[in-house]
């Protein structure tokens, strides 16, 4: 249990951190085009954890071992992700000015990875809290919420990357590497 505390803290905390450094700002943005989808994504993640956890069971040491890895393997992915686009990542749906088409280091296989990270720590902690119910009222909001999100930011990287977007799109998957 005392591992699944420190990692919820460890999450809540970078997204925190990540929300207040990396919000695309006036000077540095080129396009902007959220509508909503931020918003929206914390209003299903609040929710979702909420929920989850009222209809929850106690925790199963079976359950934790597949909602562990499952956390952290989705840090390591969302960080890799964040960190690989450096300045070019932004919590908002924006393109800065400097901004070019990532297709290379983990965007070779899926083009939204940290959203895949981000699903499989959601999946890890729905995991953890031993309940079909709460797998459901965290999951499934949370994975509609990122399908959104991408269709928004998909539409903006169509417009300002063109032929090579939809091009990278013809090559590579949404989020899960040769499934979606």
């Amino acid at each position: 249990m005392r591992p699944l505390i420190y990692l919820s803290f460890a999450y809540a905390l970078s997204e925190f951190l990540l929300t207040l450094v990396k919000r695309s700002n006036g000077g540095s943005v080129k396009t902007r085009s959220d509508k909503g989808s931020l918003i929206f994504l914390w209003i299903m993640i609040t929710a979702g954890f909420t929920a989850g956890f009222f209809l929850s069971n106690p925790v199963s040491s079976f359950w934790e071992g597949i909602g562990l890895p499952l956390i952290i393997g989705g840090l390591i992915i969302r960080w890799i992700a964040i960190l690989q686009l450096g300045n070019s990542f932004t919590v908002d749906v924006a393109i800065t000015e400097n901004a070019s088409l990532k297709t290379d280091g983990i965007y070779e296989r899926i083009r939204h990875p940290s959203y895949l990270g981000m699903f499989l720590v959601v999946t890890g902690f729905a995991a953890t809290m031993s309940s079909f119910y709460s797998f459901l009222v965290l999951v499934v909001p949370v994975f509609a919420a990122i399908v959104y999100r991408i269709r928004v930011e998909e539409k903006l990287l169509i417009n300002e990357f063109g032929n090579s977007y939809t091009s990278y799109m013809a090559s590579t998957k949404k989020i899960i590497p040769g499934i979606y």
